[in-house]
């Protein structure tokens, strides 16, 4: 429960409102799996979950992508290179990263920032895909300005096999990409679905919906895993704040395969 404090040693502005955040690691030989979290805290406005969005074959960095919404993840998306921020992780269960590389088809789906807990698995695909022939990103957004990542979208899609496709809420006139929501970029998508392994992360409406019209194209819901935010406090699963039904986001997630917690996506957090 005692956070660990280390250096900012890169700051990267993403978006207005999105910065991430290159952290030393306070232990090099500890290695995280994608979709797992940290505990951030900064002195004078307390601790957040954060997850990861680095590479996991860079042990000697954490990174973590934030966006400024609340009381703390504002003053620490102000933070400059330099600074100290206190650590403790990670924590929870995260991707099934080597069950991707037995899958045919692995589809990636970030809405906003839920796009930063999917970065580690591209990372790991990029570098060691196996059998998976297919490795399909879409990434939504409200306009362009939002995208995260789009540097690496180029380098991504050259890649053989990869295909990263985006789409905007809200279009723009010099935006020569697909308008609308990421439903309707997922059904543009041709894939076989009985060997397709799926990712989503984003807003819990979009997860609910994405893993519906999943399930209706004849991906088995087992193959279809999804992020879960709650409001974590401890990250061990004592006090109680992030429990979903049976589960704790914290020690049993964030990742959940959709058939344990399908019952319980939509009830809003109190």
């Amino acid at each position: 429960m005692t956070p660990r404090f280390v250096r900012i040693k890169r700051t990267v502005r993403e978006t207005p409102d999105v910065v991430t955040l290159d952290l030393e690691s306070p232990d090099p030989s500890s290695i995280f799996t994608p979709g797992q979290f940290n505990m951030l805290y900064l002195f004078g406005a307390g601790e957040v979950a954060i997850s990861f969005s680095g590479d996991p074959d860079r042990p000697d960095t954490l990174t973590h992508t934030i966006r400024a919404v609340g009381s703390i993840t504002r003053p620490l998306d102000a933070l400059k290179r330099g600074a100290m921020i206190g650590v403790r992780g990670p924590y929870g269960r995260g991707w099934p990263t080597d069950e991707a590389r037995r899958a045919e088809t692995v589809l990636l789906i970030g809405g906003g920032i839920g796009l930063a807990p999917l970065r580690p698995v591209i990372y790991s695909l990029v570098r060691n895909r196996g059998a998976a022939r297919r490795v399909i990103v879409l990434c939504g957004a409200r306009t362009s300005d939002d995208l995260l990542f789009t540097r690496e979208f180029a380098s991504w899609s050259r890649q053989g096999g990869f295909e990263v496709h985006w789409i905007i809420d809200r279009g723009e006139l010099a935006w020569q990409g697909r308008v609308g929501v990421i439903t309707d970029l997922l059904a543009s998508v041709r894939f076989e679905a009985s060997g397709a392994l799926a990712m989503i992360c984003g807003p819990e409406v979009m997860m609910r919906i994405v893993s519906g019209d999943l399930v209706s194209r004849g991906v088995d819901a087992a193959k279809i895993h999804i992020s879960m935010e709650r409001n974590m406090r401890c990250a061990i699963g004592t006090c109680g704040h992030c429990q979903f039904g049976p589960a704790f986001v914290c020690k049993d997630g964030p990742v959940f395969p959709l058939p344990q917690i399908a019952p319980m996506l939509g009830i809003r957090e109190l």
